[in-house]
């Protein structure tokens, strides 16, 4: 679960390419679809609080949840000087714990794959369902087994920015439905520390590792759990998931209370 360390201080340059706000209008309109048009939600695995904070604008009073404190103090510098109110948390989502509970909670960003053990998935939700209002919902992504079998696969990603460049050496493996991905980071320092006074990047490196989860896996470790399953949709849509889906949304509700 340890990731986003050296990472954190330029996730929101490379991730400036996906379209936040059309998955916030698309996580909103599920939650308003199951009827939560405002109150407490938890956001676990918020990494610097891109989705957070929009929700909070959107007139939810937001707790987020993640083990990265390098990632957490990015997502509360964001805020500096606003007048939102967010409660950030640095906590590992196996092992959460609120002063209450909350009318939903999601996670986007295929957090829930980081959860590489079927029985901390489990637990996860376990804690989800103690920690839901009665009745109330859970929203979460996830990336399918197509998406780290046929287009992540075996492969290098890299990409180059002036101030930093990254190295993505991806690695899936079927049988034990593990993805793995090595990731080389160079930061640029302040111009003139170099040698003669010429540019200087540092040199970070992470491994970090997810699980493929099918949908039946998802929706027997939810009832195991003592949730509900409601429904699974192709990601940004209203479609049943397909076997060449690359994202699936999947929501659930408390049960038991």
């Amino acid at each position: 679960m340890d990731a986003y360390t050296s990472f954190a201080e330029v996730y929101d340059t490379f991730m400036d390419n996906i379209p936040y706000d059309e998955w916030e209008k698309y996580l909103v309109s599920l939650l308003k679809e199951y009827g939560v048009d405002g109150g407490l939600v938890l956001e676990l695995g918020c990494g610097t609080g891109n989705m957070t904070r929009r929700l909070a604008g959107d007139g939810y009073d937001m707790i987020a949840v993640d083990n990265s404190a390098e990632m957490l103090m990015t997502a509360r510098n964001k805020g500096a000087g606003e007048a939102e109110e967010i409660l950030y948390l640095l906590q590992d989502m196996r092992s959460f714990e609120l002063y209450g509970t909350v009318r939903a909670v999601v996670s986007i960003c295929d957090s829930m794959n980081y959860i590489t053990e079927p029985e901390d998935l489990k637990q996860v939700f376990k804690l989800v369902n103690n920690y839901l209002d009665p009745g109330g919902i859970f929203i979460f992504d996830m990336n399918t087994p197509y998406k780290y079998r046929d287009i992540m696969g075996s492969r290098t990603i890299a990409e180059n920015r002036e101030d930093c460049s990254f190295i993505w050496d991806n690695f899936y493996d079927e049988e034990e439905k593990i993805n793995e991905y090595q990731l080389s980071i160079f930061i640029r320092l302040q111009e003139g520390e170099g040698p003669g006074g010429g540019e200087l990047f540092e040199r970070y490196e992470e491994n970090h590792f997810q699980r493929a989860y099918d949908l039946k896996e998802v929706s027997d470790l939810l009832a195991e759990s003592g949730m509900e399953f409601v429904a699974a949709y192709d990601a940004f849509s209203s479609e049943p998931v397909r076997e060449d889906s690359e994202r699936m949304y999947i929501i659930a509700r408390e049960k038991g209370k």
